[in-house]
């Protein structure tokens, strides 16, 4: 476990408010020396605490490609391993191509003792996202993991985001794709300190 130093939370936060800003604009606005700056940014990215991820916003509210969002919990019966479903998910073609279109973002879950994914998978409109799910994501899945993988399936129909990825609160605190300038830096959560003052 790594525990942030108080440079680092500076760099970090920064990082969150606008994660394209240079080493140059972070020391000018946390008055850490910018050789600093880049050193500790390149060691939490090389030890994977820090990456960078880019949202393209499909929905209505953004390309509008996309109308409808569901969350689909797909769980599997016992005797369906972790490592099988990661293993069968990095053999699936259709990874690389359909699955890249409709699912906006998948999780492995567990749900009392029994393995899931949750799915949240996009559409043009509700039909379009059932007709997707069962013509060609269930029998992928079935033909991965065996005809009886399959225990149940559920479905939320998603609304719309509020939080994602702990500090973007997409109606409060956001602006054309960045957090608002006049949101406060302790407002950004950057993990708990273990500083104990005797």
């Amino acid at each position: 476990m790594k525990e942030l130093d108080e440079q680092e939370r500076l760099i970090v936060r920064h990082l969150i408010r606008d994660p394209r800003e240079s080493d140059n604009g972070i020391g000018e606005a946390t008055g850490v020396n910018v050789r600093t700056v880049g050193r500790k940014r390149q060691r939490l990215e090389q030890a994977g605490i820090l990456s960078y991820f880019t949202h393209l916003d499909l929905s209505t509210r953004g390309t509008g490609q996309f109308a409808a969002r569901h969350l689909y919990i797909i769980k599997f019966r016992i005797g369906v391993t972790y490592k099988q479903l990661l293993e069968d998910i990095q053999k699936e073609p259709f990874v690389r191509s359909i699955f890249t279109e409709i699912i906006f973002e998948s999780h492995i879950a567990e749900i009392d003792g029994n393995l899931a994914m949750l799915l949240f998978i996009d559409g043009a409109d509700e039909k379009d996202i059932v007709q997707t799910v069962q013509e060609q994501l269930i029998p992928s899945l079935l033909r991965n993991h065996g005809q009886d993988s399959i225990e149940s399936v559920n479905t939320i129909r998603v609304l719309s985001p509020v939080r994602t990825m702990r500090n973007y609160i997409q109606p409060l605190n956001m602006t054309a794709g960045y957090i608002r300038k006049d949101w406060p830096d302790e407002a950004i959560y950057v993990g708990q300190t273990n500083n104990t003052t005797p």
